[in-house]
């Protein structure tokens, strides 16, 4: 039997396409040392995914969370971890934080693997948690454009669930087999993978961290360090 044709590339987003380390920590405050704001930004980052994996032990079928309402939680939260910096954080600056999430710059690989895909005839699509008004901002922060954007709060489920990805796949009128995720979180491929779609892990350093990689590059299709290859790996799954 033939291997069924790729049609549409589905990416997340925050992590996978863009470089949101380098933007937490530009916002907070330069008062901290360089060191310790990555530090700090990278355990934001794991705090928000932690969250929300708590909330949907407890209350599965609650409707995603506006990512920037948890965002303010995670980050009072890490405050209350770290006093030493907490005075540098009144309730403005605060607001600054959550808000940088909104404008964050693309990992340099990303534009110029999206336009290939493009001109190899692949529809390329957003699919992450979040919010549609995030994607937007995103979108233009980042200078990238996809054919559509889908987030959980417009699909009503948070990925990894199954349902998050029939529904979008549904959506857009294509078999799980002749789609492909690209993402560079566990989670997300391994959820791809059980709705019955190939998977392409981009390991980037901000994120996954603690995975073991090596588990990770067994359980994709391709494991790549960028998208710079991006184009021609999705072509030997249709071979």
């Amino acid at each position: 039997m033939a291997t069924p044709k790729i049609k549409a590339v589905f990416f997340d987003f925050m992590g996978t396409c863009l470089d949101w380390h380098s933007g937490a920590t530009k916002i907070l405050p330069q008062s901290i040392p360089e060191s310790e704001r990555s530090n700090l930004a990278l355990e934001w980052r794991q705090d928000y995914f932690d969250s929300n994996a708590a909330r949907l032990a407890t209350t599965p079928d609650e409707p995603p969370e506006d990512i920037d309402i948890t965002l303010a939680k995670t980050l009072d939260t890490l405050l209350e971890k770290h006093p030493e910096h907490k005075h540098l954080f009144n309730e403005r600056i605060k607001k600054e934080c959550v808000e940088a999430w909104h404008s964050m710059p693309a990992w340099p690989d990303v534009g110029p693997a999206i336009q290939k895909l493009k001109d190899a005839g692949y529809e390329v699509f957003v699919f992450a948690n979040g919010t549609t008004r995030l994607q937007l901002d995103l979108c233009k922060s980042s200078g990238l454009r996809f054919n559509m954007l889908f987030s959980s709060e417009l699909l009503g489920v948070y990925k990894p669930a199954p349902k998050a990805y029939m529904r979008t796949l549904e959506l857009v009128n294509v078999k799980p087999e002749e789609a492909v995720q690209v993402a560079a979180h566990a989670y997300d491929t391994r959820g791809a993978r059980v709705a019955g779609m190939r998977s392409v892990y981009i390991h980037r350093w901000t994120d996954d961290i603690r995975e073991d990689m090596g588990v990770v590059k067994e359980e994709n299709n391709f494991f790549l360090e960028d998208m710079t290859s991006l184009v021609e790996v999705i072509g030997r799954l249709c071979d």
